[in-house]
């Protein structure tokens, strides 16, 4: 059964820069993970587009941080401008769904690191303008606002200022890639939906870049929701399509049934399941989760449902 996707984290942006950083890919085809023909194979697609920086990043001769950040996110806008026939930006839930309706699918922005804006909250009002809807506070480094699942180090200052002017917008935090400190900082004052993008169970793969139980019930208790990481990294040793599913069982096991989405990290990841290479491969990971007994209605949440729920929650609660 084919099942409309809503993905909530992949690399795209900057694999379609090349390693130059010079515009070297197309998004309506490519040899990456993703482009927009093999997704039309899907009923609907909607794709949350990162634009990464991190300080530890290597990045060519003459190349800024900020400068790769402004790449991605014009690699983005100019790639969904070229094939507007077939996908727009969506800057919110409704506006997903008016392009599903239209047989269109859509973009969103996210940031996966600050680095690109210097950290610095005050700019996320014009990146919300822009269209960013979704932002980590960092990569695998520790920075100004927090520590990384690599580096351990809590919630700073800066980092408390960051996460209210998220909230505070509508844009979701997402804790992807920091340390268990910091998630549990955040965890005490959050006032809307947190969400982990890209990351699978700790109890299943006892990577620390995963979520343990109590992680992933304290998200379930803000509303939000953690995406299944494709990469076989955070999966299990000789992953297949069927260890994606015992990470998404396991998290039904906990209640988690309106808490599961898709976060592939496609194009971020180097090795992939066995059976599945790309954005056409969801259907399979869709057949799997019905062979073992999931329902298809809890399959179309975590396929499309619990994504866009979490998006339209993500309003402001600060007065």
């Amino acid at each position: 059964m084919n099942f409309p996707v809503f993905d909530l984290h992949c690399d795209t942006a900057l694999a379609l820069l090349g390693e130059d950083l010079q515009q070297a890919g197309s998004l309506r085809k490519n040899e990456y993970h993703i482009d927009l023909e093999r997704a039309k194979t899907l009923p609907a697609y909607a794709q949350c587009f990162a634009c990464f920086t991190s300080p530890l990043e290597q990045l060519p001769d003459g190349v800024t941080v900020s400068e790769m950040f402004e790449r991605e996110m014009v690699s983005v806008l100019r790639e969904v401008e070229k094939n507007k026939d077939l996908i727009s930006l969506a800057y919110s839930a409704a506006e997903v769904e008016k392009n599903r309706e239209k047989g269109k699918m859509s973009a969103i922005l996210t940031i996966e690191g600050p680095a690109g804006f210097g950290f610095d909250p005050a700019l996320l009002e014009d990146l919300y303008k822009i269209g960013f809807r979704i932002t980590t506070l960092g990569w695998n480094e520790s920075n100004v606002l927090c520590g990384s699942h690599k580096t351990g180090g809590g919630l700073t200052e800066q980092g408390r200022e960051y996460v209210f002017e998220a909230q505070r917008l509508g844009m979701l935090v997402d804790v992807s890639h920091i340390s268990d400190e910091a998630f549990w900082d955040i965890m005490d004052i959050t006032r809307g939906p947190v969400i982990a993008s890209h990351s699978n169970s700790r109890s299943v793969c006892n990577v620390s870049r995963n979520l343990t139980d109590e992680m992933f019930k304290a998200i379930c208790q803000t509303g939000g929701v953690a995406g299944l990481n494709l990469y076989t990294k955070f999966l299990g040793e000789n992953a297949t399509v069927d260890t994606v599913c015992d990470h998404a069982i396991h998290w039904l096991e906990l209640g988690g049934e309106k808490n599961i989405s898709l976060g592939g990290d496609l194009d971020g990841c180097d090795t992939l399941p066995a059976g599945f290479s790309g954005v056409q491969d969801y259907p399979k990971l869709a057949e799997r989760l019905l062979a073992r007994g999931i329902s298809e209605e809890t399959v179309m949440d975590i396929f499309w449902n619990n994504a866009m729920g979490v998006l339209k929650n993500a309003v402001c609660n600060y007065p």
